[in-house]
């Protein structure tokens, strides 16, 4: 599940979003509102339930051989979840919604935001089966007891490296 060219993706699981209006998320770190988007490098890190943490990480230029085996196992990316929430993932029903854009400026390094509100391009489309899309996408995914050890250790190494609702973790062992 990847945009087209001209879109960007936003994930829900809710099928029945008709307009996107900028807001300010609970857990926003920022104040100003937004629409919240994703370019195709980074719609795997929203191949999960929304509320679901996981630990990423992938091979950069400057990843030694030595982070790419520890880390990585080898692969080009690896994505990490604990096992309690191994059957939401299998079981989530999650959407994507094409959205143009051209209503969309980069925001960081991992996505696209827009300031006034958007229609997406068509109705919501069913994501399907999130293992087999990690598995289509060659992208290693870890079912592990803790986030923890694994996310540390990718911080500190030269992988590149991403962390969602982590909040929603474990506590560290």
């Amino acid at each position: 599940m990847r945009p087209e060219p001209g879109q960007v993706l936003h994930f829900s699981e809710d099928p029945g979003i008709t307009r996107f209006v900028p807001h300010v998320a609970a857990t926003a770190r920022q104040r100003d509102p937004y629409v919240w988007a994703v370019d195709a490098a980074r719609c795997p890190d929203y191949w999960f339930p929304r509320g679901c943490p996981r630990a990423m990480a992938w091979a950069t230029p400057s990843t030694t051989d030595v982070d790419r085996e520890r880390i990585l196992g080898g692969d080009e990316r690896v994505h990490a979840v604990e096992y309690r929430w191994l059957e939401a993932l299998r079981t989530v029903k999650l959407f994507a919604y094409r959205l143009p854009s051209a209503s969309f400026r980069p925001f960081g390094e991992h996505a696209h935001v827009a300031t006034e509100p958007v229609e997406p391009l068509g109705p919501a489309e069913p994501v399907g089966d999130l293992l087999r899309l990690h598995e289509e996408a060659g992208i290693q995914l870890r079912v592990l007891a803790n986030l923890w050890p694994f996310w540390d250790a990718a911080a500190a190494s030269t992988a590149g490296f991403s962390g969602i609702r982590l909040r929603n973790a474990r506590p560290r062992a």
